[in-house]
């Protein structure tokens, strides 16, 4: 008798035990569901957080290639001291220079930048002079070579700076083609940011801290401006590298190809190719 209710007594035991760890189970199962549920609430609420962000900001990705992209679309701003329909003729200097030099250049190319470090103050002190007046085509090229939009955010910069004035143009364009800032060519796309754009004005008297250029780069005020300039260079007649240069639309060059890299055989060519 003893040992029958002691078995029972047992087997009761193991009844509610296997009872418990069921309802145990249920809980634990209840208690994932729970968490799994949560954590996917709360993926769908950032989602659709960033889902409306980026509604909000009118699509696309933020990438530069998108705001280029974007920017082709864009209503044309032209800068002052521009002319021309698309205002892509960009001359400087005294009206009646009887001479006209082109200079035809990418913000990005390393021979420009040589260029403008060993010729740049000459070609400025001779349009100052009177002994031309100079025409500056900007190309964007290299940003399809190198990869990248740094061309284009610098011809966009350089439309900003035009827009205030000539000089704030040839100064900043100076200050961009220079050792200090002229980014590698093989190096980062340094010209892509604004900020570093911003940085390398803040050295140009005429554009340190300016709000309105500042505004305008970030804006991309110019950014169409930029692309159609780049247009109007590609349609360039016997221009198929950078720098070239011309003087009454004739090629300046020493070798028949590349243009002079040194101030004494820029002045020979310019003072063999000067109207009397």
């Amino acid at each position: 008798m003893s040992n029958r209710n002691s078995q029972a007594n047992k087997q009761a035991a193991r009844e509610r035990l296997r009872a418990e760890r069921e309802r145990q189970a249920k809980k634990d199962k209840l208690r994932r569901q729970l968490t799994v549920g949560g954590a996917i609430v709360v993926v769908l609420a950032i989602a659709g957080g960033i889902g409306l962000a980026v509604a909000n900001s009118g699509g696309g990705d933020g990438s530069p290639e998108d705001t280029w992209a974007k920017a082709k679309d864009a209503k044309l701003v032209k800068p002052a001291n521009t002319s021309g329909a698309d205002g892509t003729t960009v001359t400087i200097g005294k009206k009646d220079a009887k001479n006209t030099l082109a200079l035809y250049e990418d913000p990005r190319c390393p021979g420009c930048a040589n260029f403008e470090q060993n010729v740049g103050k000459t070609v400025e002190k001779d349009i100052a002079d009177g002994k031309y007046k100079a025409t500056f085509h900007l190309g964007t090229f290299l940003d399809d070579n190198l990869q990248g939009t740094g061309s284009k955010n610098a011809v966009s910069a350089l439309g900003a700076a035009l827009n205030k004035s000539p000089e704030a143009f040839l100064h900043l364009k100076e200050a961009l083609y220079s050792k200090e800032y002229h980014p590698e060519e093989t190096g980062p796309d340094k010209f892509a940011d604004d900020s570093y754009l911003i940085k390398v004005a803040d050295t140009v008297p005429e554009l340190k801290g300016d709000k309105a250029f500042q505004k305008a780069l970030k804006d991309g005020t110019y950014d169409r401006w930029a692309l159609t300039m780049s247009d109007a260079f590609n349609k360039a007649k016997d221009v198929r590298s950078t720098p070239t240069i011309k003087l009454n639309d004739k090629l300046l060059s020493a070798d028949g190809q590349s243009a002079p890299s040194t101030v004494d055989v820029f002045n020979s060519l310019v003072d063999k190719g000067l109207k009397k």
